[in-house]
């Protein structure tokens, strides 16, 4: 069985086959999806999709960092009421990106203290997006770092330095399509990372791996990213399947 840790299947590009997907997923061995927010216009069709799927379907909380601007705190606050009403996996995903626009770095520097900090009192982890922040975020998470605080770096694509320094937070690497992609050359830097450190995503509808890429990600093909890392590691894809969904299950469920 094989697990999806990250995976946008509330998504418009999925209305008009999501059920199908599941199941295809389903047929592949995919049989647990983890959701991470976006923002408050994602929270509905978020949890109407774990309510239809409650043994598959799992939701965290948080404000994705492409939605920190400067009424950031009016977001927080509707993702703060919601952590407060009930339980979520984690809070996610969270982070820095600028990728796009570099105006808010300094608000999403706060917002994502400020989320880490309600992962760290209600004792979930988090789940991190980090695009050209990685050594950032890293240091980020250095500075705040205690027993409680764990997570998992979502989309992992960085150097084997960074990934060390990842290890040493003891927290995980999540790996999606990327590692499919030649020029990324990201096989080589996981071959060094120990299994214990990783867990599988897609990041659907987004990054889908090779034969796929360019076209909608969906969760089914989370079988290729395994059937990578089996190559990667040279290892069985029963044994990539047993490992990282054990992983997925410590960080979610400890």
């Amino acid at each position: 069985m094989l697990t999806d840790t990250h995976a946008h299947l509330y998504a418009k590009q999925f209305d008009n086959d999501r059920e199908a997907m599941l199941q295809h997923a389903n047929k592949q061995g995919i049989t647990r999806f983890y959701l991470p927010n976006i923002d408050r216009a994602s929270i509905d069709g978020m949890l109407q999709l774990e309510a239809a799927h409650p043994d598959q379907c799992f939701a965290m909380m948080g404000i994705h960092p492409c939605s920190i601007k400067a009424d950031y705190k009016d977001e927080l606050a509707v993702a703060e009421d919601w952590l407060g009403k009930r339980s979520f996996c984690a809070v996610g995903e969270i982070g820095i990106d600028l990728y796009w626009d570099k105006t808010f770095l300094e608000e999403q520097k706060k917002a994502f203290i400020v989320q880490l900090n309600w992962a760290k009192e209600l004792r979930v982890p988090i789940v991190i997006h980090a695009r050209d922040s990685l050594d950032m975020l890293i240091d980020l998470v250095k500075q705040e770092k205690d027993e409680h605080l764990q997570g998992i770096f979502h989309c992992f694509g960085g150097t084997l330095k960074q990934a060390q320094a990842i290890m040493d937070l003891e927290f995980y690497m999540g790996l999606g399509g990327v590692l499919t992609f030649k020029k990324a050359n990201l096989g080589a830097v996981i071959k060094d990372v120990p299994m214990n450190y990783l867990v599988l995503e897609t990041d659907a509808p987004y990054l889908a791996p090779v034969p796929h890429r360019g076209k909608r990600n969906e969760s089914a093909y989370i079988r290729i990213v395994a059937e990578k890392l089996a190559e990667v590691k040279d290892i069985s894809l029963e044994e990539v399947a047993e490992i990282t969904t054990k992983n997925a299950l410590k960080i979610f469920e400890s």
